[in-house]
């Protein structure tokens, strides 16, 4: 079935998923995705070189005789108890889709034990996405806004929803040069919930930019100090690249870091997170935890980065290429396929428990780099499907009939 709201489809889908691997799911979100939408999702920025590299190329070293099976992917984060290191990383804007966006997100993450994070620019208010799931795990993504009295209005939201931690997102202070967005003229087309409870502005129309430019440019350590003490909630700082971050960060009170570069989407030419992660690591010592997300398309990929010193692995594209085919047991499907193969490597490298993935060893051999185009460059994609359910409708005027095109 499919939802419009002002003539934009929205999936209503709610259904386990068959695939064998979750890049399937990209080109099939293609048929019930408008395109704008599907490149807001799919793209990252400039050239997208980083997008495109923005992969784990460490190789795993299997272990034999090691007299282990069953091995358990159950974890800890934060006194928070998952049943998977594998987390969903804050997107903004899941009503593009599905119709009921992050609370369906909520729901899959909910039915495969694993961390959920929300967005500032979420389009469902955090208390339904609380109600959804009242005891599984959430944390929230805070674009923080120059107008305080606006963070203090979220802050007070997401205490009384239960939300355990703040990520703040200091690595996207403006948006990147996103050349598909611009080709497709992509707008929100969903009302974004704080916006409209704040000021009555919605959200909607508005480009990534746009609303970009409605978050503070200009953050420092102070801020972390003062976001902890209006939201008595532990802080993690989202976008941490480098070990001369790290310090900053955790000398101004920061409760964790997030290695992440936005998936590619904001400096182009940015390194792999995955080959940052080890920096990030070594500087942290132990001293908080460690989040990274960053081109995880496979169980292997959540394995190596645990290896490398993570504790939790984040997720971003296939969830919401999940959520649009299949709904909430959509979101369930990708995770429960990657913990499925996080297992499977776990198996052959002796690997009971996630905190001995943490200990397993890798290498890193040079192999060719991949040097093909990426699946967005206009030389080299395929034209867009055109199917009965992914077509934005032209609605009549209320006052005089008149169509919109």
């Amino acid at each position: 079935m499919t939802h419009y709201i002002k003539g934009f489809p929205q999936s209503e889908a709610d259904e386990d998923l068959k695939f064998v691997n979750v890049d399937e799911l990209e080109e099939k979100a293609k048929e019930v995705m408008p395109e704008g939408a599907y490149y807001y999702v799919a793209s990252g920025s400039e050239y997208e070189w980083t997008w495109r590299n923005n992969t784990n190329h460490y190789q795993i070293v299997p272990r034999a005789l090691t007299g282990m099976d069953n091995p358990s992917t159950e974890t800890e984060f934060l006194g928070m108890k998952l049943k998977t290191p594998i987390m969903i990383s804050p997107i903004a804007c899941h009503g593009i889709s599905h119709a009921d966006a992050e609370v369906a997100t909520q729901k899959g993450a909910a039915l495969a034990g694993a961390m959920f994070t929300s967005s500032t620019y979420g389009n469902k208010p955090v208390e339904e996405i609380a109600a959804a799931a009242p005891d599984a795990p959430r944390m929230f993504q805070l674009y923080l806004s120059k107008n305080w009295d606006f963070n203090k209005m979220v802050f007070d939201a997401i205490n009384a929803a239960g939300y355990k931690a703040i990520l703040l997102t200091v690595d996207a202070l403006v948006s990147g040069y996103r050349e598909a967005n611009l080709r497709t003229n992509f707008a929100f087309p969903v009302p974004l919930d704080f916006f409209t409870r704040f000021q009555g502005a919605k959200g909607e129309g508005q480009t990534v930019a746009q609303m970009y430019a409605s978050s503070a440019q200009n953050i420092g350590p102070d801020d972390i100090k003062r976001i902890k003490e209006m939201s008595g909630l532990p802080v993690i700082v989202k976008g941490v690249n480098c070990a001369e971050d790290v310090e900053v960060a955790l000398t101004a009170g920061a409760d964790g870091v997030y290695v992440t570069n936005h998936g590619g989407r904001e400096i182009d030419g940015a390194p792999a997170t995955i080959d940052v992660l080890p920096e990030v690591v070594e500087a942290v010592n132990g001293r908080c935890p460690v989040i990274f997300d960053g081109g995880v398309r496979r169980g292997s990929h959540v394995f190596k980065a645990l290896a490398l010193g993570a504790d939790l692995v984040g997720i971003g594209r296939p969830y919401l290429y999940g959520l649009a085919l299949g709904g909430p047991h959509g979101v369930a499907s990708v995770i429960n396929e990657l913990n499925d193969e996080l297992k499977i490597d776990m198996q052959l490298t002796g690997c009971k428990t996630i905190e001995d993935v943490k200990h397993a060893r890798l290498t890193d051999f040079q192999y060719a780099g991949d040097t093909k185009p990426s699946s967005t460059d206009p030389r080299v994609r395929k034209p867009y499907p055109v199917t009965a359910v992914n077509q934005i409708k032209s609605e009549p005027d209320a006052a005089t009939g008149a169509s919109h095109h």
